[in-house]
């Protein structure tokens, strides 16, 4: 299945943004923005998303055209990879090592880069340290899904990000997680390119900056 082919909505997830559109209006954000906004939302079942999640809407259109020519996708963990459903992962944990300061996740990181190179598109939804690995890195990503969560880093780890000025989706916020993460990767994956300049024109496909990028 490649990013372009249609795509069947089921009904309930069809309910699901219909309840999600009844209680929360996301109709002046821009396309992208709205996409992931939404789908993080329908994944969470949790409107705080919308006030938490930080976007930038021309950071999602460059992300959106790199996914649709083909740039890799990199996951921290395998539950990320196991909900991103459009798109082949590279997920190096299984190969990973703890030691030399570094943790597992942070050397997945390292053994991710050294093979993908720059131009990826990153997912992180589990591991600060793995967030943290690859801003110490000149990866010169495509984009980076920053939404690891925990009391321990997490923030701190979304804040660095947000601070490096790498084209990024991140929440302020402590909470984050595989399914999010996973969401708002697949927002992108599932809207069209003609949607992606339309508001509304499919189900979690819709809009921009919930947040100030440099919040």
């Amino acid at each position: 299945m490649t990013p372009s082919a249609p795509r069947t909505v089921h009904p309930i997830e069809e309910e699901s943004y219909r309840i999600l559109r009844s209680r929360l209006d996301t109709s002046r954000l821009p396309p992208l923005t709205r996409a992931v906004v939404e789908r993080v939302i329908h994944s969470s079942a949790d409107p705080a998303y919308a006030e938490d999640l930080v976007t930038d809407e021309s950071a999602l259109h460059a992300a959106h055209t790199a996914l649709r020519a083909g740039a890799p996708v990199v996951t921290d963990v395998e539950m990320v990879a196991a909900g991103i459903t459009r798109r082949e992962t590279v997920c190096r944990l299984s190969d990973a090592r703890a030691g030399d300061g570094l943790t597992r996740s942070a050397h997945a990181v390292r053994l991710a880069y050294e093979q993908v190179g720059p131009g990826a598109v990153w997912v992180v939804g589990c591991a600060p340290t793995a967030l943290f690995e690859l801003l110490s890195l000149d990866a010169d990503p495509a984009l980076v899904v920053g939404l690891p969560v925990g009391f321990v880093g997490a923030a701190e780890s979304k804040a660095a990000l947000r601070a490096s000025g790498l084209p990024a989706v991140s929440n302020v916020s402590e909470k984050g997680g595989s399914a999010v993460a996973a969401a708002a990767l697949n927002a992108l994956l599932y809207t069209p390119a003609t949607a992606a300049q339309h508001v509304g024109a499919v189900p979690g496909a819709g809009s921009g900056t919930t947040k100030e990028k440099t919040q």
